[in-house]
């Protein structure tokens, strides 16, 4: 009986001594390893309210696209209410200089004067959370201008968009200084009309998001540029993209700058 016992659990301490070796490296390999940083992407679409066919490709596009009207179309109040009925966030698309007509602002007009055609601004597009400038390289640069700007912004209890259309912008600079809800933009994505240029653009603000975090690009309802959209937009996640909207990436960069539009979090 004793050989007999022997012999079996000589029979059983190779395997076993096998699967004891194998432990650490079974434990090794179920270790959760560590997760990729997350990468952002906000949506603005400018020049909204010119075109409504053209403009509800827009609204179908698949996520939490910001609208940007201008004042002085023909369907901006209509195309606002749209816009909001169909869960989209609206902001004014504010023309400056040198953009033209009843509503821009131009840097030899009275405060008094910018403040008449912001007002009409708003008056023309309903539901607006914020607003962002249509043009506006020389505007953008006029610092008194700007802190007045944001000060009314943050009385009206609303974020601004810099779509820095000009290096010398000192706009998202003098909304940092009050802590007025703001953000920047990092890539334009057509300003070549072209599938593929548009196409290698949003490749960019993909790159630039994985790098810094996050990355906010700016279109046009152009064919060729909701074309793209329209094809890459849903592959966003499976590329470990989360598309966010721009109260969520205001929040997320928390006003401050990024490394192309300051130092150190403060916008030159």
């Amino acid at each position: 009986m004793i050989s007999r016992c022997s012999l079996l659990l000589r029979s059983l301490q190779a395997p076993l001594l096998t699967l004891l070796c194998l432990l650490p490296l079974a434990t090794q390999a179920a270790e959760p390893t560590a997760a990729a940083p997350k990468a952002y992407l906000s949506l603005i679409i400018d020049d909204l309210g010119q075109n409504l066919p053209r403009d509800r490709r827009v609204l179908a596009l698949p996520g939490p696209v910001t609208t940007a009207i201008m004042p002085d179309t023909p369907h901006a109040a209509e195309f606002a209410r749209e816009a909001h009925r169909a869960g989209k966030i609206v902001i004014l698309h504010m023309p400056m200089d040198p953009a033209t007509g009843p509503f821009a602002w131009h840097p030899e007009l009275p405060i008094e004067e910018l403040q008449k055609r912001l007002e009409a601004a708003f008056q023309a597009v309903p539901y607006t959370s914020g607003i962002n400038n249509h043009m506006g390289s020389r505007m953008t640069a006029q610092p008194q201008a700007m802190a007045w700007l944001m000060g009314d912004l943050q009385r009206r209890h609303k974020f601004f968009v810099d779509s820095r259309t000009s290096a010398q912008t000192v706009a998202a600079a003098e909304a940092q200084k009050i802590g007025l809800a703001s953000v920047s933009r990092d890539v334009f994505l057509d300003d070549e009309r072209t599938e593929a240029a548009i196409s290698q653009q949003l490749q960019t603000a993909i790159k630039l998001a994985r790098k810094q975090g996050s990355a906010v690009m700016i279109g046009h309802p152009y064919p060729q540029t909701l074309a793209v959209l329209e094809r890459e937009l849903p592959r966003l996640k499976a590329q470990g993209i989360e598309w966010i909207d721009i109260k969520s990436m205001i929040s997320l960069r928390s006003n401050k700058a990024m490394a192309g539009h300051g130092k150190n979090g403060v916008y030159r």
